[in-house]
């Protein structure tokens, strides 16, 4: 688990040599590789853009419609969640902006809790993140992806399981080749397919719209919107902010592959300030267009919500939305992968993962065994898992990680005080989320205990893994001989290697200046 430190001077840093192919005239043509193997910083502003929007826009907006408006019991109270959740994505987004550009390292939530807690902490975040919280997401929108595509074939029942799934692992399967191909390929198919799933939620939208300005609203109004079949408990509304949350989840993953933004001190907090807002104004929109359509009954009736949306109002073209969805959550998938990838690249490089995960390709530079890690994980838990149950205890392990971190904030400010911060929040914003975070997670504790004991349990088991896998040095001499084997055969079966150092960019916080010595720099956030 923790590489083979003792060896990995002796093969680890042996460098394959480069494939040579003929040429027509004999002569032996040598690939060429470049002379500094490093992660790429290919993402500028607009790419940063669409991989919060499609990380973002999955199949959240698809799926939690439906699991919102039952736990709230009101389309009034759904859309006041939907409202509050975004607000809240907003103060968290702002407080990942500061650690982000405070701690430039890709690993998002994982890297900045270890640089402040230490490794144990970090760890059981790496832990539950890698067995379960990205793979579950990734399998969630690949079956997702699935239903829609099948949805038209098998209009009068759901589509075969083995079908899905197939057609789910096949998607998977190609978008991993995509992603280890090149990270310009891999970030041209996010911008193209966040395109099109703001245009498919554009056209749900401008239907819904043109159904308000027809007078059919009645469900909008405040009398009818807040009716209560039956008054939701406390419990079952911290679980309709569950539901909502999963529809958001991704707003951090910018800070998954800080080290491949263009400038990240400027581009990553502006990313951020675009996405989160847009992205909220848009499921607001998208919700009321759904009620303003279909009756409560009609949406938690139906197992795809934007195509009995589509079949009741766009008649014969009501195939266009089942194939706007799917390529949303294609894009979706595309997202996850690129950024989950660079999660178990910063978790090996830190030394708690197998080493081989935290090399890239010598000409690609892209993590090809971490980005076959998440595709495999991925594949296994979308054939052992159910969709909506899959779904809580994603959202309870991600508000976990989400308040541990922002909790980190606040330590750090008061155990590095003079650190120069390029974005310095107001205390307010990161008490305003734990506060919303420790009663979120309170209630839900308290109303589905099982779900949240099985997502504890997860990251515990993650306690004496770390302490065998990482803690413990002196491991029997034909461990780590395993280990440097594997990791040899690893490196010259997907010709990767370790990639270079830049001292700049890897310094720890201590080495990158106290404010008091660069107050010229200090004057103004970048």
């Amino acid at each position: 688990m923790h590489g083979a430190e003792r060896k990995r001077g002796v093969r680890a840093r042996q460098e394959p040599q480069a494939p040579r192919s003929t040429m027509k005239d004999g002569k032996v043509k040598e690939d060429t590789v470049p002379d500094r193997v490093t992660l790429k910083k290919e993402i500028g502003l607009l790419s940063a853009c669409t991989i919060i929007i499609g990380n973002i826009i999955g199949s959240g907006i698809f799926i939690s419609p439906k699991g919102v408006l039952e736990h709230s019991g009101s389309v009034g109270l759904a859309l006041v969640v939907w409202v509050l959740g975004g607000g809240i994505a907003a103060l968290g987004s702002l407080c990942y902006a500061e650690l982000g550009v405070t701690i430039p390292k890709s690993g998002g939530d994982y890297s900045y809790v270890t640089e402040i807690f230490g490794g144990l902490v970090g760890f059981l975040l790496l832990w539950s993140a890698v067995l379960i919280m990205y793979p579950t997401t990734l399998a969630v929108i690949a079956l997702t992806f699935s239903n829609y595509v099948l949805q038209p074939a098998f209009p009068n029942c759901v589509p075969p399981y083995m079908a899905t799934r197939m057609l789910s692992a096949t998607c998977i399967i190609f978008l991993t080749w995509v992603n280890c191909s090149s990270v310009r390929l891999a970030t041209r198919i996010q911008d193209i397919f966040t395109v099109g799933k703001l245009l498919a939620l554009g056209l749900i939208i401008a239907v819904g719209l043109l159904q308000i300005y027809k007078g059919n609203y009645e469900g909008l109004t405040p009398q009818i919107a807040f009716e209560f079949n039956k008054t939701p408990s406390v419990g079952q509304i911290a679980l309709a902010f569950l539901q909502a949350s999963f529809a958001f989840s991704g707003w951090n993953f910018l800070n998954y592959v800080t080290e491949e933004v263009v400038d990240p001190r400027r581009n990553l907090p502006r990313a951020i300030y675009i996405s989160i807002p847009l992205v909220t104004f848009v499921y607001t929109l998208t919700n009321i267009a759904y009620f303003s359509s279909m009756s409560p009954e009609e949406l938690l009736s139906s197992n795809a919500v934007a195509v009995t949306f589509g079949e009741k109002l766009l008649g014969m073209f009501s195939t266009i939305m089942p194939i706007s969805v799917a390529l949303s959550t294609f894009g979706g998938i595309n997202g996850y992968l690129f950024t989950s990838s660079r999660l178990c690249f910063s978790g090996a490089r830190e030394g708690h993962l197998p080493s081989l995960l935290a090399m890239i390709h010598c000409k690609s530079c892209t993590p090809i065994p971490a980005l076959l890690v998440c595709c495999t994980a991925t594949i296994v838990i979308m054939c052992i898992g159910e969709t909506h149950n899959l779904i809580n205890y994603v959202s309870f392990i991600n508000y976990l990680s989400y308040g541990v971190t922002i909790a980190g904030l606040l330590y750090y400010r008061w155990k590095k005080p003079n650190l120069y911060r390029p974005i310095k929040v107001s205390l307010l914003v990161p008490a305003c989320y734990l506060l919303f975070w420790a009663l979120l997670l309170g209630f839900s504790l308290h109303s589905e205990p099982v779900v949240c004991g099985v997502g504890l349990v997860i990251m515990l088991t993650g306690v004496p893994v770390y302490f065998l896998g990482v803690h413990w040095k002196d491991k029997p001499k034909c461990i780590y001989d395993f280990i440097e084997w594997a990791t040899y055969l690893g490196q010259r079966v997907f010709f990767v290697v370790f990639p270079h150092i830049d001292p700049t960019e890897t310094a720890t916080p201590t080495e990158w200046t106290d404010k008091s010595s660069i107050t010229s720099k200090a004057s103004g956030p970048v």
